[in-house]
């Protein structure tokens, strides 16, 4: 009697982006994707919530969480950020650890290697900047994580130029559970298009402004309407920011800084949709909002 043929087993799972600020997760993230759902910047701290991404591969679906930059924090705004990425740490399947070899932070990677000992998952780590070193401090920075925790794998790789990446992505699948797929196969992310809006003109005003103003500001949407039929998506957003000397610093001289905001993030955000938008910036002042808990609470904190 012929037994029957055994379906190749499908894998699927929930991966936790984790790591100390500006190491690169959320550029990682938006290559694996071939999507940019996750915003970008030069400046730490620019990932202040989970980001879910799922990147549909034969076989498997991998579905990523990115999240904030894991630090000793202190401000109130920065300790809700940090207590949000350990807590997405305890919904892994796989811990994705990246870590910078160009610029290497011990007090942040020590806190991030205790906790990721502390869930006892399964874990995989990408030194992550490899085009900024040399192979010499490369092979150190690997013999020196190997011994801090005993990861799954260890994969050198740059996010910017996808270096290696898709080795990464064979160890991690490899490492995950088998199961079903969770999403549908043209999911790329459960989140709503007006807080990917929101996110995107927060970047703007992070690349686009200098000193404390991006730590001081947060965006909220008041209007998302979305055309019947071929018209513009009608985006009406505030940008908060803490004091009114910030006011006039993102609104600039004649308002051409405010203008240079709206209409970078208008391109993204019309990229994202894929349709024409139509987008109005509003600022307000709302003193001390960052260490206002009921405020934090409305914006999403």
């Amino acid at each position: 009697m012929t037994e029957p043929t055994r379906q190749p087993s499908f894998h699927s799972g929930f991966i936790t982006i984790a790591g100390a600020p500006n190491v690169g997760k959320s550029t990682l993230l938006n290559y694996i994707l071939g999507e940019k759902i996750s915003i970008t910047s030069k400046k730490p701290q620019t990932t202040r919530n989970r980001i879910l991404g799922i990147r549909h591969r034969p076989g498997s679906q991998m579905i990523f969480l990115d999240t904030p930059g894991i630090h000793k924090a202190t401000k109130e705004l920065n300790v809700r950020i940090v207590d949000t990425a350990i807590s997405v740490l305890g919904d892994a399947d796989l811990i994705l650890a990246v870590a910078d070899v160009a610029r290497p932070d011990p007090p942040s990677e020590n806190i991030l290697i205790k906790n990721i000992q502390a869930q006892g998952r399964p874990a995989v780590l990408a030194l992550n900047k490899i085009d900024l070193v040399p192979k010499t401090v490369l092979l150190e920075m690997i013999d020196a994580w190997s011994g801090r925790h005993a990861f799954s794998a260890i994969v050198p790789v740059s996010a910017k130029h996808g270096t290696q990446v898709e080795q990464l992505l064979i160890e991690m699948n490899a490492a995950l559970p088998e199961g079903p797929p969770y999403f549908p196969e043209d999911a790329l992310t459960d989140l709503p298009e007006r807080f990917l809006a929101a996110e995107m003109i927060r970047e703007k005003v992070f690349r686009l402004t200098g000193q404390e103003i991006p730590y001081a500001t947060a965006v909220t949407v008041e209007r998302y309407k979305e055309p019947e039929a071929s018209g513009s998506v009608r985006i009406h957003a505030t940008i908060h920011v803490e004091r009114p000397s910030q006011k006039g610093m993102i609104i600039g001289k004649g308002g051409t800084k405010l203008k240079q905001i709206g209409e970078a993030a208008r391109k993204e955000i019309q990229r994202l949709v894929g349709r024409k938008v139509f987008l109005k910036l509003f600022v307000r002042v709302q003193k001390n909002w960052s260490k206002d808990t009921k405020a934090l609470r409305r914006f999403g904190y």
